[in-house]
């Protein structure tokens, strides 16, 4: 169903595409938008439990666009060093795909929870708790990830193997 890479030997192991996840802190969620044009948007999110979290508004065109059709890619870049004497960049990037929707219960309090921690972790716990228990505005949305895959500059590949 999912394409395999083209280039496969820059392929990261789903060790390193995971903490690629655990580390970034921004991605862009692409989604079917408005008009059939696609709609891609930057957003903080947190990799946890094997899917991708982030919170949202409960309207606009994003919850909209994931009500519409859940399905989406989300993709962030770890790394992206210009090297212009060679004319390209070294890089590191995931790209995921799956089923976006909204989590309740739970699911939707410790994916919060995660959320807080790893943006505001260096706060009091007790005002941590404060912001999770008032925060009844905001939707988590949740992504179940079927295929992800990360890549690396030729570069990095080279180097690990010296």
């Amino acid at each position: 169903m999912f394409r395999e890479m083209r280039r496969n030997k820059q392929l990261l192991s789903a060790e390193e595409t995971i903490a690629v996840m655990e580390r970034c802190t921004n991605g862009i969620l692409a989604c079917f938008g408005d008009d059939d044009y696609p709609y891609a948007v930057p957003l903080s999110y947190v990799y946890f439990n094997g899917k991708i979290y982030f919170h949202s508004a409960k309207a606009g065109h994003k919850v909209d666009a994931i009500t519409k059709y859940p399905k989406v890619s989300f993709s962030v870049i770890d790394e992206d060093t210009i090297v212009s004497k060679e004319y390209t960049s070294y890089f590191r990037s995931v790209i995921a795909f799956g089923k976006a929707r909204i989590a309740e219960g739970d699911e939707r309090l410790e994916a919060f929870k995660a959320l807080v921690q790893k943006y505001s972790g260096d706060q009091p716990e007790d005002a941590r708790n404060k912001e999770i228990a008032g925060c009844t505005h905001a939707y988590v949305i949740a992504i179940d990830v079927d295929h992800m895959t990360g890549k690396e500059a030729m570069e990095y590949v080279r180097a690990k193997h010296q």
